[in-house]
């Protein structure tokens, strides 16, 4: 039992440590390595060329460069988690699962479910928890393998193109999307809780 701990605890440490490889350097010279996003060029009043391009207004970067894997990770990983969340915030606005638990009579709003149902948040937890444990192993060795940030070799359905420019269109187009669906599941839940509103959370 000590052991499985100790290593649990050594994987979690290890997944977090910044990899030293100097791959991640080295490998390329563009900036934020070469990752998509980065392209623009949306026009941005407030940044140093007015636009998105290259816009790292704190110079992570730069500053960190062999944690810029990790960075691109976790914002894939948020923005996946945010796309879901959004969904899973209006839908059940309109249809439920089975369940009296679950009906409008007893959990009129979706808002109210995180007291109403917080005998389930537990749940929910441990298998949020179970899945990000399970990402440990490749976060830690993401530069000491051919592994993309955010690359789980998981598509079921065979959608990822094989064509590079195909994959680089998709790929912008997760980041991107993942992006606003974290602002928008912030201003939803923002708004849910001012309002005391479901959909579409307004006054």
């Amino acid at each position: 039992m000590k052991f499985a701990l100790a290593s649990t605890l050594f994987a979690t440490a290890a997944a977090f440590a910044p990899v030293q490889n100097a791959n991640v350097n080295s490998a390329l010279n563009a900036f934020a390595n070469g990752y998509v996003g980065n392209e623009g060029p949306e026009p941005m009043p407030f940044a140093p060329g007015g636009t998105s391009v290259d816009f790292d207004p704190c110079g992570f970067a730069e500053r960190a460069p062999e944690w810029v894997p990790w960075f691109r990770e976790a914002e894939l990983k948020h923005g996946r988690a945010a796309m879901l969340a959004t969904v899973g915030f209006v839908v059940p606005e309109f249809v439920r699962v089975p369940g009296d638990m679950f009906s409008f009579e007893a959990v009129p709003k979706v808002i109210d479910a995180h007291d109403a149902l917080s005998d389930n948040l537990a749940q929910l937890f441990m298998w949020i928890s179970l899945v990000e444990a399970c990402t440990f192993p490749a976060l830690a060795n993401m530069n000491n393998y051919d592994r993309a940030p955010g690359d789980y070799s998981f598509d079921p359905m065979g959608l990822y193109p094989t064509d590079p420019e195909a994959a680089k269109k998709m790929q912008l187009a997760e980041l991107k999307n993942g992006r606003l669906a974290m602002i928008a599941i912030g201003g939803m839940v923002a708004g849910a809780s001012i309002t005391g509103n479901g959909f579409p959370y307004l006054p």
